[in-house]
């Protein structure tokens, strides 16, 4: 029993911290985060915890292949915008309105969901315009 309350707990203060900022951190960040407030805390379970927790709908999991995943505790639906250089992530303002996802399949997929990622150069990547 104590173990399942801890983990309850160990997962709460990380959606807590997840939820505090606006920065899409990556695991490895909201690891630091719970550390400061869970000294005990290991790595791993800041994974499996955030594993579940993107399952269970919670967080959303932003993945590009060859980058470190990031997390996003807000799950109404809208879209980020990536640094090319740094890697930065951020919520897109505004709404932008995007083709319906089809019903019928696609070739030999059914299509469950569409992910759409913008990226660019941020301002501190980009530097001061000549």
């Amino acid at each position: 029993m104590e173990k399942q309350t801890r983990s309850t707990r160990q997962r709460k203060i990380i959606l807590e911290e997840l939820r505090s900022v606006s920065s899409h951190p990556t695991a490895d960040e909201l690891y630091v985060r719970a550390k400061s407030r869970l000294p005990n805390i290991s790595l791993g379970t800041v994974y499996r915890n955030l594993d579940l927790l993107v399952q269970k709908g919670e967080v959303v999991c932003l993945e590009t292949a060859g980058l470190q995943r990031r997390f996003d505790g807000d799950t109404t639906p809208h879209y980020h915008v990536r640094c090319r250089k740094c890697g930065k992530v951020q919520d897109l303002p505004g709404e932008f309105r995007l083709p319906d996802i089809p019903s019928a399949p696609l070739n030999d997929f059914t299509v469950t969901g569409v992910r759409v990622e913008f990226e660019g150069i941020c301002s501190s990547c980009a530097g001061p315009l000549a």
